[in-house]
């Protein structure tokens, strides 16, 4: 198949009046790193929860391997190939850490020697979740739950992973760790990665290209290495601190 992973045409978002997203557009390529930055009130949870159809655009189109995903579930979309690390992590606490993975294959129709052979994958990759995987989630750190929210999302098989902002709240020392993980999901597992961010600098290291949303419009776009550059994206990041009620609302 030709043509981006995931594209999104001209979508418009409203919360009642609120105009959410303003004919935004952008792609994620097969096995890219794709940014998406912005500040409070620029519309970035507005677009993951689109792409997850959490929300439903009231004009354009998301396409995901070519094929329209408007009429579709989030399930649907999950078991097409995407999936969600969303922000804060949101591991179930009370849960261990194996059935928090199982909880990401729940779309899959699998054998339990597959679902077994996953785990084993996860495991060999994060190998802090294999020491404790009878432990409740609960009782991790931020950054281990950050390595389960990944492993959780993996266990779906998906072709892009649409992270929310993934470093928030973390130790710095965390932080390279979480960077370094989203690098090797992309290039030893080949998974596309699609990243909500408000630190450009964080985001930029590891993306190929990005995009700066500010109040719902796409101001700049480019490579990693054009965006860190350009003298705008300060001035678009003092742009979008906006009313945050709105969004603040809807999420």
């Amino acid at each position: 198949m030709t043509g981006p992973l995931l594209e999104v045409r001209d979508v418009n978002v409203y919360y009642g009046e609120f105009h959410a997203l303003q004919n935004v557009s952008y792609s994620v390529d097969r096995g890219e790193i794709v940014s998406l930055l912005g500040g409070n009130a620029s519309g970035k949870s507005t677009t993951m929860k689109t792409i997850l159809r959490l929300v439903s655009p009231r004009s354009g189109d998301i396409l995901f391997d070519g094929r329209s995903t408007l009429r579709d579930s989030t399930a649907d979309v999950v078991r097409a190939g995407i999936a969600s690390v969303p922000e804060a992590r949101r591991v179930f606490p009370e849960m261990t850490i194996e059935e928090n993975l199982l909880v990401g294959a729940y779309t899959r129709r699998s054998s339990a020697k597959a679902l077994r052979q996953d785990l084993d994958t996860q495991y060999q990759m994060f190998p802090r979740l294999a020491e404790r995987r009878r432990q409740s989630a609960g009782t991790m750190s931020g950054g281990e739950q950050q390595m389960l929210a990944f492993a959780r999302a993996l266990m779906s098989r998906p072709r892009l992973i649409c992270m929310d902002e993934p470093t928030m709240g973390l130790a710095p020392i965390v932080v390279d760790q979480v960077l370094e993980s989203i690098q090797r999901i992309n290039t030893e597992l080949g998974v596309s990665v699609f990243i909500v961010e408000q630190s450009a600098e964080l985001a930029l290291s590891i993306a190929h290209r990005g995009y700066v949303l500010v109040n719902g419009v796409v101001r700049l776009e480019g490579t990693a290495a054009e965006l860190l550059a350009n003298p705008e994206i300060r001035e678009a990041y003092l742009g979008a601190a906006a009313d945050t009620s709105t969004e603040r609302n809807a999420t």
